[in-house]
């Protein structure tokens, strides 16, 4: 009784947006809303995806990115209405679903080979 609830709120009121597919090691460009007081502004996250967790409505996906040189990541919810579009820049190689030993290399180290083709 309880999932088919929890299923009839995940049908009918959580908004199902379109994204390109993406999976761990791929550079990715996160469009994300911010509203501040009455005005709204899209800011871009470009990073590489660490990992994607969960299923159905609380399915997210974990961004890396370096930034003055010190590592960011953000958790972007996949049915969020903020997230307001994706864009996939690189493919990449890796053997992992979820990839945390990116977290402790630096420079060269952190390159993930690009998928050809």
């Amino acid at each position: 009784m309880k999932q088919e609830l929890i299923q009839y709120v995940e049908d009918n009121f959580i908004t199902k947006q379109e994204f390109p597919k993406f999976k761990a090691g791929d550079t990715i460009t996160v469009s994300y809303r911010i509203v501040e007081g009455s005005k709204e502004r899209q800011q871009n996250f470009t990073g590489t995806v660490l990992q994607i967790k969960g299923n159905g409505a609380t399915k997210t996906f974990t961004v890396r990115k370096i930034s003055g040189g010190i590592g960011v990541e953000r958790v972007f919810p996949f049915t969020s209405p903020m997230v307001a579009g994706i864009a996939v820049n690189k493919r990449g190689v890796v053997r992992r679903a979820r990839i945390y030993y990116l977290r402790n290399l630096t420079g060269k180290k952190a390159r993930i080979k690009e998928k050809r083709g």
